[in-house]
């Protein structure tokens, strides 16, 4: 798929990060919606790698391929998470969470290399993941930073790494399919971490119901759905 398109496809979450930015600066949203969009936004991820990322890596990979693909994948997200643990205060938080941005770039790029509908499904999966980063940034920069103006800058120009990261990946598609296999299954070792380490993590720091929980099902079954028609 042309660089272009992938490029525009990556506008939606940047627009969604802008418009979270702004509703949380006037509003902060209320935990339980929080804790409800990000079982949410897990669900959507989750259908997203289960649908469309798995089936392309049993089907176009190789052995070592994906052994290397998905250990890069697992020492990554490692790498990640010590860093988000030696981070403190708002300057660490804001280099994590422009870290997971970039890095989610990276898989939405390398989701387009197996098929525009993948790359599709993956983007409305991310666009609810960013939102949520957004308004956690948001919240975090009220703290310290009175301009809202500030405040939604910074959120904005965090979301810009996810085209940055998009960009990255396109030089991938002139691989081998084997080794395209393998970045994917890099990819889905991201997408996974972001479902268990971090969405479902955040999520039941808050008070849990039956209602929000169900919420992670609506966003998978919902995921599946919007699939089968796009055909």
């Amino acid at each position: 798929m042309p660089v272009m398109p992938n490029l525009v496809y990556t506008l939606v979450p940047v627009a969604a990060v802008a418009i979270g930015a702004i509703f949380a600066v006037w509003r902060r949203p209320d935990p339980p919606l929080v804790s409800g969009m990000q079982h949410l936004a897990a669900g959507v991820v989750f259908g997203a790698a289960a649908s469309e990322i798995l089936p392309q890596v049993k089907h176009e990979g190789s052995l070592w391929a994906t052994f290397i693909g998905g250990t890069l994948g697992v020492l990554t997200m490692l790498f990640v998470k010590s860093l988000e643990g030696r981070w403190k205060g708002p300057i660490g938080m804001v280099g994590a969470i422009g870290i997971d941005i970039f890095i989610d770039g990276l898989v939405l790029g390398l989701a387009f290399l197996a098929g525009e509908k993948a790359g599709l499904l993956l983007t409305i999966a991310l666009t609810l993941e960013v939102l949520f980063l957004g308004l956690t940034v948001t919240a975090e920069l009220g703290e310290t930073i009175r301009s809202r103006v500030k405040i939604v800058a910074v959120s904005v120009a965090l979301a810009l790494l996810l085209p940055l990261g998009t960009l990255a990946a396109t030089p991938v598609a002139l691989l081998p399919a084997p080794v395209v296999a393998g970045f994917l299954t890099f990819g889905l070792i991201a997408l996974l971490y972001l479902v268990t380490e971090e969405l479902l993590v955040e999520a039941h720091e808050q008070p849990d119901s039956p209602v929000i929980t169900a919420m992670f099902f609506v966003g998978f079954l919902g995921l599946l759905m919007i699939e089968e028609m796009l055909g």
